[in-house]
């Protein structure tokens, strides 16, 4: 079942900045918070989600990678395995 939510600009500019990658849909955001409060260490994966997001260098990197994917250039995991010999 899906379900309609209504939200402020603002409240969606802070879901946005919370996104680990920019295709992240709303439910999946929405989803990890909720799974990150409930559990133990929901302020250490909250910190963690932050540090990442604020390190220009690491969000380069992921978008990077993303667009390999989607265009790819990525490789698959049998070719990834054979280049380490597993």
């Amino acid at each position: 079942m899906v379900t309609t939510i209504q939200i402020d600009e603002r409240t969606k500019e802070l879901l946005d900045k919370l996104k680990i990658y920019h295709r992240e849909t709303y439910n999946e955001l929405l989803r990890r918070l909720a799974k990150a409060h409930q559990s133990n260490s929901g302020t250490e994966e909250l910190i963690e989600t932050l540090e990442i997001l604020s390190s220009p260098e690491t969000m380069r990197e992921i978008a990077e990678a993303i667009e390999d994917y989607e265009s790819g250039k990525g490789k698959s995991l049998k070719q990834f395995r054979k280049e380490l010999g597993a």
